[in-house]
């Protein structure tokens, strides 16, 4: 058994890990930490957890961490990358779901996030754990950096063209849209039922988080740096994802077959028939992404449509993915979960 830490288990990510990790048959939870809700018990917390989950939360200062094979964090930016490196020389292995890790380039981090990093030393050996590319870099791996929620939608919808070199690299758009759950489990005016329901925006358009992450990833497969315009969206549901990405075409093929064949070996990764329009209900609590593209009019600009779970894809589910690689397992189990409907 994988005798498992969380680190911060009082948010949606936090519970999602809980409620994935207590149905995994080779994992032991073995400690789950909250400042604020030390001694408490986590069904308490969370009802939906009652008979499945008997820990209590603990004190990050007095939780066993260093006793455990792999300690996911599950906390805001800026809290792992000041406690890994301890854990690490305890043998222990470490995903972050957060994002100390993911950017490769120190100072545009910094940039980014605000702060000074802690560890940079650390950020070299991460690996950037999207399966679909880096499965192989993942096993071995002692710190993975889990991807954000939009960079794996969006990622994995420009995956294959990318790779194809068949769309111009510098003309690409990224027009994403968030259910409410992806603000996290906190307190904020944008995120009250009476300012989030029955409205739809957009927000970041000057300059999102998730940008660079998105863009190191697809200069990674190119080669050389990718134009993209990102655009995120606040919708009024609680979870998904839904990214519709454009794409010029500049060498005709096959791009429903491109699609298949890239993902025919990959079991979270759906292509749809043409002609489909996936919805974000359709990977609701499951680990998946579904892909449909589409060309308008038989026009030069190519429209892919990728849907996640924000929660699970994006954030606990692909966690836990990762951990199975990390450990020797078949990557898919604990996530054979299907989809919630309605």
């Amino acid at each position: 058994m994988i005798k498992v830490g969380i680190v911060g288990g009082t948010g949606y990510t936090g519970v999602e890990l809980l409620r994935l990790l207590a149905q995994h048959p080779e994992v032991s939870l073995t400690a789950i930490t909250s400042r604020a809700e030390a001694g408490g018990a986590v069904a308490d917390m969370f009802p939906s957890l009652r008979g499945r989950v008997e820990l209590r939360f603990s004190d990050p200062a007095a939780a066993p961490l260093g006793d455990c094979d792999l300690v996911f964090f599950a906390t805001p930016n800026g809290v792992a990358m000041r406690q890994t490196a301890e854990l690490l020389q305890a043998g222990v292995r470490v995903i972050d779901l957060a994002a100390d890790f993911r950017i490769k380039d120190i100072p545009l981090w910094e940039k980014w996030y605000g702060m000074t990093h802690a560890a940079p030393e650390l950020v070299a050996e991460a690996v950037y754990g999207l399966p679909e590319i880096n499965r192989q870099q993942i096993r071995g791996a002692r710190l993975v950096a889990n991807p954000g929620c939009y960079p794996t939608a969006v990622q994995l919808g420009f995956l294959p063209l990318i790779e194809a070199g068949c769309v111009a690299p510098d003309q690409l758009i990224a027009d994403a849209k968030s259910g409410v759950s992806g603000a996290g489990r906190k307190a904020e005016t944008h995120i009250l039922y009476a300012e989030a329901a029955d409205n739809f925006k957009a927000y970041g358009v000057a300059g999102h988080r998730h940008l660079p992450e998105i863009r190191q990833g697809l200069s990674a497969i190119t080669g050389a740096p990718v134009g993209l315009t990102f655009v995120p969206h606040l919708t009024p549901i609680i979870r998904g994802i839904h990214a519709t990405l454009y794409a010029r075409i500049t060498r005709e093929l096959d791009y429903q077959a491109l699609f298949e064949k890239r993902f025919a070996a990959e079991p979270f990764v759906d292509v749809l028939p043409a002609g489909s329009h996936p919805e974000t209900r359709s990977v609701r609590a499951a680990n998946f992404c579904r892909i449909a593209v589409h060309r308008p009019q038989g026009g030069d600009v190519l429209v892919v449509l990728s849907v996640i779970d924000n929660l699970v894809k994006g954030a606990a589910g692909q966690a836990i993915q990762n951990m199975n690689l990390m450990f020797g397992l078949d990557e898919c189990l604990g996530l054979s979960q299907v989809p919630v409907l309605p």
